[in-house]
C-alpha cells in the first residue's frame, strides 16, 4: 500500500464522513479509475511516430496502451471508420494509486507555470481532466532520449456522484 493510499484511507475518509454526514465508510467516494489518453492523428505522415509515443506511455504507466478506433467517419478530419485514432491505457487498483502517487508529488510540480488545477477541470459527476502539452513533464520520459513530443490527457473517475464530493476528494 503507497502513501497516497494510506493517506485516503486514515485521512481522506473520516474527513469526507464528517463533512458530508456519510455513516459507512465504504460509501465515502474513491478514485475508480485513471485513463490516459493520447491522439495519434500524425502517424498518418510519420511510420515512426506510433511506436515511440506506445514506448513512453509504457514508461508513464507502466501498461501496454490499447489502440483506440474511430466509430464513424469524418470527412472534415480525413477520419474512415475502424481507423486508429488514438492509444489509451486504463489504470486500476494498486497501478492507478502509483500512477496518482507519482502524478501529485512528481509530475504536477514539474509542469512549467504550475497555477493549481482549475475548477472547470472537474464535471458534473466529479471526475477530473487534465490535458499536458508534452510528455517531457512525467519524471521517467527524459528530453535527451526521446525525439518526438506529444500531449496527453489524464482522467481520473470518481464515485462522487457530485461536482462538490470530487472537489473535495481530490483536494483531501
Amino acid at each position: 500500500m503507497n502513501n497516497l493510499q494510506q493517506k485516503f484511507k486514515k485521512e481522506v475518509v473520516p474527513q469526507m464522513m464528517k463533512e458530508f454526514k456519510i455513516k459507512n465508510p465504504l460509501a465515502v467516494p474513491c478514485p475508480q479509475k485513471v485513463s490516459v489518453n493520447v491522439g495519434i492523428s500524425r502517424a498518418s505522415t510519420d511510420p515512426n511516430f506510433k511506436e515511440r509515443v506506445v514506448e513512453d506511455i509504457k514508461r508513464i504507466t507502466g501498461q501496454v496502451p490499447v489502440p483506440a478506433k474511430a466509430k464513424k467517419a469524418i470527412s472534415g478530419f480525413k477520419i474512415r471508420q475502424g481507423q486508429e485514432v488514438g492509444i489509451v491505457v486504463t489504470l486500476r487498483g494498486k497501478r492507478m494509486w502509483d500512477f496518482l502517487e507519482k502524478l501529485v508529488f512528481a509530475t504536477l510540480p514539474r509542469v512549467r507555470d504550475f497555477r493549481g488545477i482549475s475548477q472547470r477541470n472537474f464535471d458534473q459527476q466529479g471526475n477530473l481532466n487534465l490535458a499536458f502539452k508534452e510528455q517531457l513533464v512525467f519524471p521517467e520520459i527524459l528530453a535527451d532520449e526521446t525525439d518526438v513530443i506529444f500531449g496527453l490527457q489524464v482522467n481520473i473517475t470518481t464515485q462522487a456522484g457530485s461536482q462538490e464530493k470530487g472537489m473535495r476528494l481530490l483536494k483531501l
